[in-house]
């Protein structure tokens, strides 16, 4: 008999990080308003799992931060932040967002769960490139 490794299943907090990641690419490529992003993705997509209200707070607030959130990436990186990979740039904004404004987020579990959401969605050395960006980013935001 082969033994199967338990596959952990990711917290509601994971779960509501890689919504809000995805919704918040959507956003950023779509071109629809934050609004009907929301309300598209909470209607299509398999929440189940996932703490709704956290997502919410996460993509509502990423978005209406977005331009101190920007602002605060793009010293960090080494190309041109439009030049980024848009999944990087909706973890990274995710990532830095929680870094900046949700301060009862232990800056390691930030970085982490950015590192693990790029292990999933991202390209190959993707976890490697956010990982190295948010090591410089979390001591110049005062979480180090």
């Amino acid at each position: 008999m082969i033994e199967q490794k338990s596959v952990k299943k990711p917290s509601a907090r994971r779960r509501a990080r890689e919504c809000a990641m995805q919704a918040l690419y959507s956003w950023a490529v779509s071109g629809n308003t934050a609004e009907e992003v929301e309300l598209a993705f909470m209607l299509d997509q398999d929440m189940n799992g996932v703490d709704k209200p956290y997502f919410r707070q996460l993509f509502r607030q990423a978005v209406e931060n977005m331009e101190i959130v920007d602002f605060s990436i793009t010293p960090y990186i080494d190309r041109a932040f439009d030049e980024l990979d848009p999944i990087e740039k909706a973890i990274l904004r995710l990532a830095v967002y929680e870094l900046r404004f949700e301060l009862d987020v232990p800056y390691k579990v930030v970085i982490n769960e950015a590192i693990e959401v790029a292990k999933v969605f991202g390209s190959d050395d993707s976890h490697k490139y956010i990982n190295g960006v948010l090591d410089k980013i979390a001591p110049a935001l005062g979480r180090k």
